[in-house]
């Protein structure tokens, strides 16, 4: 399937609302652990990865880039006003660098097994993304960050295998309906 030159706008609307969504969710989320080592949040982000490869799958990179990237915005100005400022920064940097790499991981296996691009997408984007927003969430601070780290990586990685059959199911149905 070739992605198509310039998505309309409907197509990134509800992609980008529900990446904002994901975020903010995400960011409130995260300051709730669950025990010593993960809390809320880590099971509400890796959907950010899932809505990024399906937009990557069906429409392309250019719109799986444009909703990081107001997904990012979106969500960066709510979570200013939901979560502190330092989570809301430390979420947006990671949020930004992590899904720009995984569009371009994904974009460079798409032609692979249809479960590559996806996988190894959200996993290369899932460690970086842990490393960036703990270390500025909480680096120098008294929270015990790194197992919260280790448990909120171990979490997206799980998810990132859990997610690959809804994935299949969503795409076999999406490129199969009439496109609006």
């Amino acid at each position: 399937m070739t992605p198509p030159a310039d998505p309309k706008p409907p197509a990134l609307l509800p992609a980008a609302l529900a990446m904002a969504g994901i975020v903010l969710l995400s960011n409130v989320l995260v300051q709730h652990p669950i025990n010593p080592w993960l809390t809320w949040g880590a099971f509400s982000y890796p959907v950010a990865y899932f809505v990024n490869d399906v937009c990557n799958r069906l429409a392309g990179p250019m719109l799986a880039r444009r909703v990081a990237w107001i997904g990012f915005a979106t969500g960066l100005a709510f979570s200013c006003v939901f979560a502190p400022l330092r989570i809301a920064i430390a979420s947006g940097s990671a949020f930004l660098v992590s899904q720009l790499l995984d569009v371009a991981v994904f974009n460079r296996l798409r032609r692979q097994s249809w479960w590559k691009a996806p996988f190894f997408g959200s996993v290369s984007a899932s460690i970086i993304d842990t490393a960036i927003f703990f270390g500025l969430a909480f680096g120098g601070t008294s929270v015990p960050w790194l197992p919260l780290a280790a448990g909120d990586l171990g979490v997206k990685l799980f998810m990132a295998v859990a997610l690959l059959p809804p994935y299949r199911v969503l795409i076999g149905r999406l490129q199969r309906a009439p496109i609006a």
